[in-house]
């Protein structure tokens, strides 16, 4: 008897079992907060010594005050196995790549899918999710004391009376300091796990509701006038991946990474900003007629994009992916998937680089008659597996990271694999041009390549993309944009490349690229801007 009184399950007070919660989750659950929230002071400094503990309290007592608001005897330990597992997931994210989990990043995270994720689910992932699993298990060994329901309302209530009081105290005890800091490093907010990613949640999905629940923007009239006797044209729209400028050499980067494209004759905007950092942002953006201009992503998804403007206006327009889906931007458009391809020498071990693009691009070419439209969604460089985005006769500046992890890689090791895959966007761009340029007897040929947003390789301690617009280094919103034309599609079309190429020094965003594009067409309708249509003043007689 004795000794199995000595094995019983200790027994405490739900509201003990959640004080124990919220001390872990506001010290090594926000590991990643303390880290960022530390760096720069004195560690030793009275005045650090107080940021820390009110700073800690005002944590703690957050935590214990949202839980304790839900959270019943029943419902305690499993609340706080998911903040914990949790906190695991969004702290290893953190501390590696120097992301947060802000609206944006959780809208990138619920509309990935396995193939684009799966180069993100790491051995040390699932280390810390080990690690955060443990914690919870331990939380589970003790027996929550049941108490009569008037009693345990009752003292619910005085424990997040007390948690108020302890937190508002800490938080008036060190006002000045930490809102001065919350003002200062904005995105410090991000970082509290996993308030970030609940909060943010809630917005994504408040913003989904109202978005379906909203009208949908009316169609605008369109209209297209073609010239009797002409020639079809067939105009390729090249989505980038992860590309950004800095490392373009026709951007002036030391490295010849853009050696082939730099023997054609094109025009290079080496000024082009990105609507955002991340793919769900930016190209639902950039075919849009509102742009970075006029941000609303509400009406951005609510409202016709280029592509079903395009295919209404008379063009058939398709849309050809190797990457995640067009964000909704082809809704109702004709749409192919490629990832799963198996064509050979470009296809191999659940992955296809680019050239599958290219490939299912010559059989549309094969078919088509009339005026069209085509838009490539490129892999590109999406990381962090850089090294999986090009073959491996590609492989020219060494030693390449060939690692999922780029904390066991160096910095040099990772900007060799990340260039390396610009290679093969290169090489890509300058294949797809020479067939597109020896399409001259059937058609007017022409081709625009954007980059959706740039990418952050160790700068500022940060790696991968997806910071809040504001708060983004230009690595991440500086991207690489050029034009090239047949030299019969440019006359036909009524472009003067003289005048576009210098055009093309001046600055240029994703906003240009809808109004280009209804402007080369020749397509009318109310929401084209002149003054954001590149070849506005450029157009020979």
């Amino acid at each position: 008897m004795r000794f199995a009184a000595h094995l019983r399950r200790p027994e405490l007070a739900a509201e003990t079992m959640l004080l124990a919660g919220s001390l872990v989750l506001a010290s090594v659950a926000n590991l990643a907060f303390w880290r960022a929230a530390l760096a720069g002071r004195e560690l030793g400094d009275a005045a650090t010594l107080r940021y820390v503990a009110t700073t800690f309290v005002l944590l703690a007592a957050a935590h214990f005050f949202v839980l304790g608001l839900v959270a019943t005897r029943h419902t305690l330990r499993p609340l706080l196995a998911l903040a914990f597992i949790a906190s695991a997931a969004l702290g290893y994210y953190m501390q590696r790549y120097g992301v947060v989990f802000d609206a944006s990043m959780v809208r990138n995270v619920l509309r990935t899918d396995y193939r684009e994720a799966r180069d993100l689910l790491t051995p040390d992932l699932a280390g810390w999710l080990v690690a955060g699993a443990l914690v919870a298990a331990a939380f589970w060994l003790p027996r929550l004391r049941p108490r009569p329901l008037g009693r345990a309302l009752v003292l619910r209530v005085l424990a997040l009376v007390l948690a108020l009081a302890a937190g508002v105290a800490a938080l008036l005890a060190n006002f000045q300091d930490f809102a001065s800091q919350m003002r200062n490093d904005r995105k410090l907010r991000f970082t509290i796990a996993p308030a970030n990613f609940a909060w943010s949640l809630g917005v994504v999905l408040g913003a989904d509701l109202r978005d379906a629940a909203g009208p949908r923007e009316p169609l605008e009239p369109v209209s297209r006038a073609v010239a009797a006797g002409r020639r079809p044209v067939l105009v390729v729209l090249v989505i980038g991946e992860t590309a950004r400028a800095a490392n373009f050499s026709l951007n002036g980067y030391a490295r010849a990474t853009n050696p082939e494209l730099a023997q054609l004759d094109l025009a290079y905007f080496p000024n082009t900003r990105a609507c955002g950092t991340s793919t769900e942002v930016s190209l639902p953006c950039m075919l849009s007629p509102f742009g970075r201009a006029e941000y609303d992503e509400n009406r951005i998804r609510r409202h016709e994009s280029l592509p079903q403007l395009l295919a209404r206006a008379g063009l058939r327009t398709l849309w050809l992916d190797n990457q995640s889906g067009c964000k909704g931007a082809c809704e109702g458009v004709e749409f192919r998937d490629l990832r799963a391809a198996t064509v050979p020498g470009a296809c191999a071990g659940g992955y296809c680089h680019d050239e599958v693009l290219l490939e299912e691009l010559k059989r549309v070419a094969l078919a088509a008659a009339g005026d069209t439209v085509v838009l490539l969604h490129m892999m590109g460089n999406h990381g962090p597996a850089y090294f999986r985005r090009y073959p491996p006769e590609l492989r020219r500046f060494t030693p390449a990271c060939e690692r999922l992890e780029l904390r066991d890689c160096s910095r040099e090791e990772i900007v060799n694999a990340y260039d390396n895959a610009i290679l093969a966007t290169d090489r890509f761009l300058a294949r797809t041009i020479r067939y597109l340029d020896g399409l001259g007897e059937r058609f007017d040929t022409a081709l625009v390549y954007v980059s959706d947003h740039g990418e952050s390789l160790g700068e500022h301690g940060l790696y991968l993309h997806g910071l809040p617009y504001a708060l983004a280094p230009r690595e991440q919103l500086e991207v690489p944009m050029l034009w090239w034309f047949a030299p019969a599609a440019a006359k036909h079309l009524g472009v003067d490349l003289a005048c576009l190429k210098r055009r093309a020094a001046s600055a240029a965003s994703h906003d240009n690229l809808y109004h280009s594009v209804l402007g080369l067409l020749g397509v009318k309708t109310p929401r084209y801007r002149p003054a954001r249509d590149l070849f506005e003043g450029c157009r020979s007689p």
